[in-house]
């Protein structure tokens, strides 16, 4: 789950013009037949004079739209309806009230109210051809803690990116960064389901990084805004590695926003910015000959390459089901580590029922928990498998 990064103050250097007026030792005044035009002024970073500035309304309304998936997905969900003996959480809202919190600790819906609206489950996308739940999972949530988190993030990075970059760029950078999320996590996980816009956000983050490194000429403070950067994807990186955290979509999602951030968010170099900027106000530049640098070609080529080998070799991989971690014993623990506190294996439930009269008696086979519901309401097996998950948490 992405958090919010703070973004280290830049600066675009402006190298002063020397006046033709200045004393050299020994030589006396240089005369000046008529008077220099005045330099113009420095201009920085922060005030975006220099780079056009966009009005940011792609981020919001990736915001609205994430919060009414989620409405619409709790609509589904309807938990007095699906749910027995008054366990919804926040029942006084009807059918938006949430699963019971052993079900769902983040005041959310039931994993197969997910399931039907999207979420990514690698055998629908093997097996039935689903492979549009790569893009699906990423709209959405598991809970209000879930998207909340999420969309406070996504403003607080996208909002930014999306001022500086504009919104076609920030939008196929956002989309593909969770689409590689999602292909790396169905790679690895194979037992459980996945959601959430955290892969997303975390190729924004990638393409923060990116971003800095590609146009690094033209900022001041550069270490200190890269060493802050760094710092903040380490620790959300981290925090991947606790139980019932995909850090595969967080990983996925930062390396492809990463070399996205090379291809989307360069910038021409500062004396070509400044040439056209001269040009303009009537100032005259010493021309440069090309608009970028040469080491920005050098990246743009190489991590479009990358980018289209890997997503490709990624989704090859997983239509021919080939699970990765049979080829990386260790890749594991990357998204969960287990220690005496949690474990990172997920654990099936399984009960066994026995109907007596109008009732079923359901009984947890891992730890003995048994419980009697009236059988009208437990005829599908959707509801005895939710009854049995829940005996068994």
């Amino acid at each position: 789950m992405g958090r919010d990064p703070s973004s280290a103050t830049v600066e675009v250097k402006v190298h002063p013009r020397r006046d033709d007026s200045t004393v050299h030792p020994g030589r006396g005044r240089r005369p000046s037949p008529s008077p220099s035009p005045p330099s113009p002024p420095a201009v920085h970073d922060r005030d975006f004079s220099l780079f056009k500035r966009w009005f940011p309304w792609l981020v919001p309304a990736f915001v609205v739209a994430n919060i009414v998936v989620f409405i619409v997905t709790m609509y589904v969900n309807d938990c007095p309806k699906h749910s027995f003996l008054g366990s919804c959480v926040a029942s006084f809202l009807g059918r938006f009230s949430f699963q019971p919190l052993k079900e769902n600790p983040l005041f959310g819906p039931s994993s197969s109210t997910l399931e039907k609206m999207g979420a990514l489950e690698m055998d629908k996308v093997v097996q039935r051809h689903q492979v549009w739940r790569l893009f699906s999972c990423i709209w959405l949530h598991g809970g209000v803690v879930h998207v909340l988190a999420n969309m406070l993030s996504l403003v607080f990075i996208g909002i930014r990116l999306e001022q500086e970059f504009g919104f076609v760029r920030i939008g196929f950078l956002y989309v593909i960064s969770g689409f590689g999320g999602s292909l790396l996590s169905a790679l690895f996980i194979r037992e459980t389901i996945s959601v959430g816009a955290s892969g997303a956000l975390f190729g924004l983050l990638g393409g923060m990084l990116s971003e800095l490194l590609i146009n690094w000429t033209i900022y001041a403070n550069k270490f200190a805004a890269l060493l802050t950067l760094i710092v903040i994807i380490v620790i959300n990186l981290a925090v991947g590695i606790l139980p019932h955290v995909d850090n595969f979509a967080h990983i996925g999602g930062f390396v492809s926003g990463f070399l996205l951030g090379f291809i989307f968010l360069i910038r021409p170099q500062f004396k070509w910015i400044s040439r056209q900027r001269n040009s303009h106000s009537g100032h005259a530049a010493p021309p440069v000959k090309y608009k970028h640098k040469p080491y920005q070609y050098v990246l743009w080529v190489i991590s479009f390459i990358l980018l289209t080998a890997g997503l490709i070799t990624g989704l090859v991989l997983l239509l021919r089901s080939v699970n990765l971690n049979d080829r990386c014993s260790w890749c594991h623990y990357l998204s969960c580590v287990p220690t005496s506190k949690w474990s990172c294996k997920a654990q099936q439930s399984y009960c066994q029922s026995t109907q007596i009269g109008n009732q079923l008696n359901i009984t947890c086979l891992r730890n003995g928990r048994s419980g009697i519901f009236p059988l009208s309401n437990v005829g599908s097996s959707e509801a005895q498998q939710q009854l049995c998950s829940r005996l068994c948490s």
